[in-house]
């Protein structure tokens, strides 16, 4: 892990009141770009060759002579010819030297890479850079290991192939698509070999996917992505926030279920298995009598990180869940990072977030106003990692 010491090096060398945001273009970063507009920020979205017109002309922002935005919400688009070069010496020092502070979402980690970020990445981080890996399945200290030395609820682990008994979800990294999931279900080691070996042939799941999966009971019931916020500068009210909750829509899963059972039973005859890529969210509440709960999930899953993660979560984090019969929750991944789903609050806000701040407060500008808190404390280093 790159020290402490020389991030706040670097950080010392900031112009902090001309200070703006970057992000890496992708997965969640027009909520980041939008909540930095809103608190006065100029933004630099980080584009990969290809892929960069939705940040550089189509979200590409207007200021008047005041320097007030009037469209748009992206500054600069910085153009790469792939994502990772953004670690190169040249291109972190201009992040550093035009004041850039960076936030991390998923695609940063899974374009850049973990060990890069934790090592090679000298540029200012809001957030928890060391629990960014917790995220990858699989490590000894991964979030799972985590949300059981917190004892927070999560589906019971099935530890090999021949032990299922019952609708168990395997989850995998699709073999193709780089960020996303190659999860399929079976009620049995039978259908657990046939779907494994029609999703290989068929290119979804490397042949040695099993050293990577992770098999658990599947819970039955609706899924709310808790997007939480954690504020250490607060001294006055509670440090933890509920911004806001949303849920996914999934390809082809979405598609599959619509459709009549009979036609579902005909499909899966065909081999044709659906996946759980994620292609876009919406938003939802709670029921207000288990917001209680919701916030116990999050108050546990700070203090671990406190424990286990010194300093611990700083700012946006997502506690994915599942709620069964009995209202009970099950977290069944983690995002310690601003959430894949948090574009549903962009502009608008959130009626958890709009209602605690009387204004309209997505992810992204909650984000920022942090930012814009720390400046003006002259605490902007306990917030950066």
């Amino acid at each position: 892990m790159i020290s402490r010491d020389e991030v706040l090096a670097n950080l010392g060398r900031y112009n902090q009141k001309n200070a703006r945001i970057g992000v890496l273009a992708s997965h969640s970063s027009l909520d980041t770009c939008d909540g930095a507009v809103s608190e006065g920020f100029h933004t630099l979205a980080v584009c990969q060759q290809g892929r960069e017109r939705t940040f550089a002309n189509y979200f590409k922002s207007q200021r008047d002579a005041a320097g007030n935005v009037i469209r748009g919400v992206v500054d600069e688009a910085m153009i790469l010819p792939k994502f990772n070069d953004l670690l190169t010496p040249s291109n972190q020092q201009y992040l550093m030297d035009s004041n850039t502070l960076f936030v991390p979402n998923r695609s940063f980690v899974a374009y850049c890479g973990i060990d890069q970020v934790e090592n090679d990445f000298k540029v200012p981080m809001v957030g928890s850079r060391n629990l960014l890996r917790s995220e990858e399945r699989g490590g000894d200290r991964d979030y799972y290991w985590l949300l059981k030395k917190a004892n927070l609820p999560y589906p019971k682990k099935v530890d090999k192939p021949e032990d299922i008994d019952g609708l168990t979800i395997i989850k995998v990294h699709h073999h193709v698509k780089k960020l996303e999931r190659g999860f399929f279900t079976a009620k049995d080691y039978e259908q657990y070999q046939q779907k494994s070996q029609e999703l290989i042939a068929q290119g979804v799941l490397d042949t040695d996917f099993e050293k990577h999966a992770r098999m658990e009971q599947y819970i039955i019931g609706p899924v709310f992505n808790l997007d939480f916020f954690y504020d250490p500068l607060e001294e006055k009210g509670e440090k933890l926030e509920l911004l806001g909750i949303d849920w996914r829509f999934e390809s082809s899963l979405d598609g599959y279920v619509r459709l009549p059972a009979k036609q579902q039973v005909e499909l899966e005859e065909d081999s044709i298995i659906p996946e759980y890529t994620v292609c876009g969210h919406n938003s939802a509440t709670l029921r207000e009598s288990l917001l209680d709960k919701a916030f116990a999930l999050g108050e546990k899953y700070v203090k671990a990180t406190q424990q286990y993660y010194r300093p611990g979560i700083i700012g946006p984090f997502c506690l994915q869940t599942c709620v069964d019969k009995d209202l009970n929750f099950f977290i069944y991944d983690v995002a310690p990072r601003i959430g894949g789903g948090t574009n549903v609050h962009m502009s608008v806000g959130h009626p958890y977030g709009n209602t605690l701040w009387r204004t309209n407060m997505s992810t992204g500008r909650r984000l920022a106003a942090e930012i814009r808190k720390a400046i003006a404390t002259e605490r902007l280093e306990e917030i950066i990692t």
